[in-house]
């Protein structure tokens, strides 16, 4: 790697051997998002609803049990199953409220996902009108549904990775548009100066946090 690059940033001799080991793993799992069927798009919608504030874990737990209860099709209060002791879902009477909206206008959000626009269209659009939905869910959602192309899900473990690395000098105390904006130019500039896709890279930051490679 470039002398440059190593004196701009942080601690990348770490970095680059985690990736070389899991580059393949990591890889596979974005084939996986790249290959979700367009009749699964709604369950991964409700599972970016979940994680706010939640685990990845109880969050597909509860994914799973709405798609057993066919929510998607069933005139079924979501309430009394996202609140359950063995997948607690955090804010979940809000969270129910906010899966039967967005049900109601899934068929509007389907065709946005199918309409030719950038992924930076699409983000921005179900920010905008998908109550709930902010821009991290929003990219969240279109990475796990395989049309992320090289958006930035800012979450917190993602954010200290990259002041850890030096990307930015410090936390933001809240995300704004304009804020996640300017932050995800300089995750996208890092991504490109240490040659890794920022696809990768936010799969290889989250199983540093995690010790697994999740959705």
């Amino acid at each position: 790697m470039h002398r440059a690059i190593n004196r701009r940033y942080k601690d990348l001799g770490g970095l680059m051997d985690g990736y070389n080991q899991r580059q393949p793993a990591i890889r596979r799992r974005l084939n996986d998002f790249r290959a979700v069927a367009q009749k699964d798009y709604f369950y991964e919608l409700v599972y970016c609803f979940m994680t706010p504030q939640s685990s990845a874990v109880n969050s597909a737990k509860a994914q799973t049990v709405l798609r057993m209860h066919d929510f998607q099709n069933t005139e079924i209060d979501p309430e009394r199953l996202l609140h359950q002791k063995d997948y607690y879902i955090r804010f979940h009477k809000t969270k129910a409220k906010l899966l039967v909206e967005m049900k109601k206008q899934y068929g509007a959000i389907l065709q946005r996902l199918s309409d030719g626009e950038s992924a930076f269209e699409k983000r921005k659009w179900l920010a905008e009108n998908v109550k709930g939905i902010g821009y991290k869910e929003a990219t969240h959602f279109l990475r796990n549904i395989g049309l992320n192309d090289g958006l930035a899900i800012l979450d917190r473990h993602i954010l200290k990775n990259l002041k850890k690395h030096g990307a930015i000098r410090s936390l933001p105390k809240t995300l704004t548009k304009k804020k996640y904006l300017e932050l995800e130019g300089r995750f996208q500039k890092f991504a490109e100066d240490i040659g890794i896709p920022i696809d990768e890279l936010d799969l290889l930051f989250w199983s540093n946090e995690t010790g697994e490679i999740l959705k």
